[in-house]
């Protein structure tokens, strides 16, 4: 069964946490912190097609890494510093070749279309993408049986930003025809302070420099979880003290949420337990390890496995998943250090 997760790197569903997600979002590469490479080769980019004025539109761009890290934002983002109107959807929201026809033919010159889970569009879907990102062409089907005809549609000039957590699952073609492709890296802990310092003032509350710290150190590197913790020891702050978030008001708070020195959840700290006890020091494979945790394998692929293996807790070998002797460290420790 499913359980609620706080360091969910996934959107919540709760339009509430939506409203406030979308309000903490910055709008410019100024106050988007983090991803310093990124930001410098997109502003590059940005520039040119400013300065050509030939009516030409950026290259197509997919972003990709760990869910969290802001690849939705920095699409916003790019949006807002190239001056242009951004359409959002997602790849299992387009079921059908004709919805990116509705999608494609209602763009304007200039426009961006965001697509996020672009790795789960159909092949269909795909197909009909290929000539609008390559020919900005469109070509559909009128009719069935014999009377069928093809006709081809002119499309306005646009850009796709693709983003992805799987670029392994997109197909060729597909990657082929984006122009730049970039990773997404997790954060540095002074950069999430950064982030959680931004989203205090935000949000208008005080934090010591002391519970910064300590909320970045457990937020997983991922500014999505640093403001969803924040917000939490934000509540807990208001009802247990004076709204003022302190290092023992941050403690506590954490504590009550079950979240270590690491970042790590309860389900976290099981799925290694149940590795360790079960195969100790041999590979345990993917479909073994949803089967221990009542979890889908993509669930323990993408949101499990990439900050286990960042800090080192977790390994991959050719014959599947073993725990580190950091991990099995941390195991022993954790309990003393929640």
């Amino acid at each position: 069964m499913a359980i609620e997760r706080l360091v969910e790197p996934m959107v919540a569903d709760d339009k509430e946490e939506e409203r406030i997600e979308i309000s903490l979002r910055p709008t410019t590469f100024k106050e988007y912190i983090g991803q310093t490479h990124l930001k410098n080769n997109l502003k590059l980019a940005i520039e040119a097609v400013k300065k050509r004025k030939d009516g030409s539109t950026l290259d197509h761009i997919l972003l990709y890494g760990p869910p969290g890290l802001g690849k939705t934002t920095m699409a916003g983002v790019i949006a807002h510093e190239l001056g242009a109107s951004l359409k959002v959807t997602s790849g299992p929201a387009i079921e059908r070749a004709g919805d990116l026809a509705s999608i494609l033919t209602n763009l304007k010159d200039g426009d961006i279309l965001f697509i996020d889970e672009i790795h789960r569009l159909r092949r269909a879907v795909e197909e009909v993408l290929y000539s609008a990102m390559e020919d900005y062409k469109l070509d559909i089907v009128i009719g069935k049986g014999p009377a069928a005809r093809s006709v081809r549609l002119d499309l306005p000039h646009f850009t796709v930003i693709g983003a992805t957590t799987r670029t392994g699952s997109l197909a060729g073609p597909l990657r082929d025809r984006f122009g730049m492709i970039h990773r997404l890296e997790y954060y540095k802990e002074p950069e999430i302070e950064q982030i959680i310092n931004r989203t205090a003032g935000i949000l208008k509350t005080e934090i010591k420099p002391e519970a910064t710290k300590l909320l970045a150190t457990r937020s997983r590197l991922t500014p999505r979880i640093a403001n969803r913790i924040f917000k939490r020891v934000r509540d807990y702050a208001d009802v247990n003290g004076d709204g003022i978030i302190d290092a023992k008001i941050a403690e506590s708070a954490l504590d009550l949420m079950e979240i270590d020195y690491l970042g790590l959840d309860p389900a976290d700290r099981n799925m290694l337990k149940l590795m360790y006890e079960n195969y100790g020091d041999r590979p345990v494979g993917l479909t073994t390890i949803a089967a221990l945790t009542g979890d889908e394998s993509t669930t323990i692929e993408d949101f499990y496995e990439p900050y286990l293996l960042q800090i080192g807790l977790l390994a991959r070998t050719p014959k599947g998943r073993i725990v580190t002797e950091k991990g099995r460290k941390h195991l022993q420790n954790s309990k003393n250090k929640l």
